[in-house]
């Protein structure tokens, strides 16, 4: 899935979250809370009982002073990648195919996060159910983690919505969560991303579409067939309707990203022929989500 060159890129890489969540162990994050790592915090001034192996003796003898120093604590942030795995996503040739596009983005992401010491999960919403790899932390489950995502299978009709409340509901650490998706469900999606904020996760929706999707290479009288439900429709292709098509999926994006900028979610638009390495090592860098 993956080359040692761009293995090298990644490993330069860490998860942005705008809120460092509490973790359950020591990482390589720098917490909000004051502990006892070597990294320099700030000063406060002593009061009675504070350890003195604590007291900076040299702002005491050049002050006659006491004041504690005050070290940063690490700590470990909890990822999710959540790969929708529906029939929908079984779209596109080569490198443009969706779910393989969608596979190596959610590779990516994770390999970022065990690299960087975070907690890791990634889940394939499925139409039967769901397929989890994870908790895991480090870089020696990385092997494991491709072969798992390397192994899923998009098929059926997966409901967005309730894969997502119920995914909400039963994770025990929220963080970041990261919704890989085309979100072609006609359940919707919105309670779904909801239910995932409401529980305390900072929410990211990397939308994926083919370049046909964006822009149909189609004319003439067609039949198209929704591949999830089977549901036919008859329709006449021409100019006027190829523009109407692009208009209205230009105001159901816009809808999108109102909705996550009004909740505070981060919304990233993905056509699948923008390399998914320049997706992850530019564009995701430049909106803050990587660092």
């Amino acid at each position: 899935m993956f080359d040692e060159k761009t293995l090298r890129k990644l490993d330069r890489l860490a998860l942005a979250a705008s809120t460092v969540r509490a973790g359950q162990i020591k990482g390589e994050r720098r917490s909000t809370k004051r502990g006892t790592s070597i990294e320099f915090a700030d000063y406060r001034n002593y009061t009675r009982g504070d350890d003195l192996r604590r007291l900076d003796w040299n702002i005491y003898a050049r002050l006659e002073k006491p004041f504690i120093k005050l070290l940063e604590e690490e700590e470990d942030l909890a990822v999710h990648v959540l790969l929708d795995a529906s029939r929908s996503m079984d779209y596109g040739e080569a490198d443009q195919h969706k779910f393989r596009y969608a596979q190596r983005l959610a590779a990516a992401l994770g390999y970022i996060a065990l690299a960087a010491g975070d907690r890791l999960t990634v889940h394939g919403m499925q139409a039967q159910g769901v397929s989890a790899y994870g908790p895991a932390r480090g870089r020696a489950h990385t092997l494991p983690l491709l072969g798992f995502i390397e192994a899923l299978q998009p098929g059926g009709q997966t409901d967005l919505d309730a894969r997502l409340r119920a995914y909400a509901l039963t994770a025990k650490r929220p963080g970041l969560a990261f919704v890989i998706s085309d979100l072609f469900s006609p359940g919707g999606y919105q309670d779904g991303l909801a239910g995932l904020q409401g529980r305390g996760y900072e929410v990211t929706v990397l939308h994926l579409l083919s370049p046909d999707e964006v822009d149909p290479p189609l004319a003439g009288d067609l039949s198209l067939i929704d591949c999830e439900t089977g549901v036919p429709q008859e329709v006449t292709l021409d100019g006027g309707l190829r523009a109407l098509y692009r208009k209205r999926l230009a105001s159901w994006q816009s809808d999108i990203e109102a909705y996550c900028l009004k909740r505070g979610m981060h919304y990233v638009p993905v056509v699948t022929d923008t390399a998914w390495d320049e997706l992850v090592l530019y564009h995701l860098r430049r909106r803050g989500l990587i660092k």
